[in-house]
């Protein structure tokens, strides 16, 4: 029998209304919600029969001449989480898309029973929520992290951003050690939970994984990433640019073996994972943060590697 897949994308699903990062955050889930709808509705009707989009903010405009793509919506007044936890288990599949902001990643697997969840396991989630808990993580194995820049004269800036956060919101970067600190220091006091870390100078690239059980994390592609410092030090995420998925590519060793290193840390990825990192000059890839579920540059990557990476998920994942 055909499975029945839900996409649950938090904020488009009417999970933050009125939350100061919804406007930053929404455009960006609905470009992976809509890019992870795509892929399952090319998949064959006896295999995917229905896509069920949870949606608040406007359905995707697909061509669905088969009828399988189907908005549900929440009521009136109903939580977002209380709907996903309804809709959850009247599906085969539920993959979620989801920012790790106040834990809501975490909370949404939560609600969904292991069998049906699309995505990394919840102690993956839980580690990786945290940047902090994810770079001691990926210290203890060896990894570069921006911390080997923390000695006197290595590091020119600061950043200042939340320990648990998506999309660059609220991160600052700061040429004064003092100030990133002042800056810290105040965040704290004011009760959030901040990081301040050395800026690692070099390409800011990300790099796409397909993660699954016993097997080698499958890189998927390098990407650029867009980032935008105002004359005040607020860091704006712009977009990604696929630049490539050729093993020919000189780099290509040294991104697996920190690939494999990141899995291997950071046992249950699964799915799409995405890898925020910095090509260092002496160094090579720094990581930064590890996302351990659909990213941006999810949007448009099935079309540039010329298969479905929905259906590689569902096989990784299930």
């Amino acid at each position: 029998m055909a499975d029945t897949i839900l996409v649950f994308e938090f904020v488009s699903a009417g999970g933050m209304p009125g939350h100061p990062d919804e406007a930053t955050l929404q455009p960006i889930g609905m470009a992976m919600r809509d890019a992870v709808a795509a892929d399952l509705l090319q998949l064959p009707a006896d295999r995917i029969g229905q896509v069920r989009v949870a949606d608040s903010a406007g359905a995707p405009a697909h061509r669905d001449p088969g009828g399988r793509l189907h908005p549900v919506r929440a009521q009136p007044g109903q939580p977002a989480l209380d709907f996903l936890a309804e809709q959850a288990a009247r599906h085969d599949g539920v993959w979620v898309i989801a920012p790790e902001s106040d834990g809501l990643l975490s909370a949404c697997c939560a609600l969904v029973a292991p069998t049906r969840w699309l995505g990394s396991t919840a102690a993956a989630l839980r580690t990786s929520a945290s940047k902090t808990r994810t770079l001691a993580r990926l210290a203890s194995a060896g990894l570069p992290t921006p911390w080997d820049f923390d000695a006197p004269g290595q590091a020119r800036r600061w950043v200042v951003k939340p320990d648990v956060g998506a999309g660059a919101v609220d991160t600052v970067v700061l040429d004064d050690h003092g100030a990133a600190q002042a800056l810290a220091a105040r965040r704290t006091a004011a009760g959030a939970c901040v990081t301040l870390q050395p800026w690692v100078e070099g390409e800011a690239l990300s790099l796409s994984l397909l993660c699954g059980t016993g097997v080698r994390p499958a890189l998927l592609s390098l990407n650029r990433q867009h980032l935008h410092c105002s004359a005040s030090g607020r860091l704006d995420y712009i977009g990604v640019t696929h630049t490539g998925a050729d093993a020919r590519d000189p780099r290509w060793p040294a991104l697996q073996a920190m690939a494999d290193a990141i899995a291997e840390a950071l046992p249950g990825l699964r799915g799409f994972v995405g890898i925020d990192l910095v090509w260092h000059a002496q160094h090579g890839p720094v990581p930064i943060e590890v996302n351990a579920r659909v990213t941006n540059a999810y949007a448009g990557l099935s079309d540039a590697l010329g298969r479905n990476l929905a259906s590689e998920v569902l096989r990784a994942c299930r």
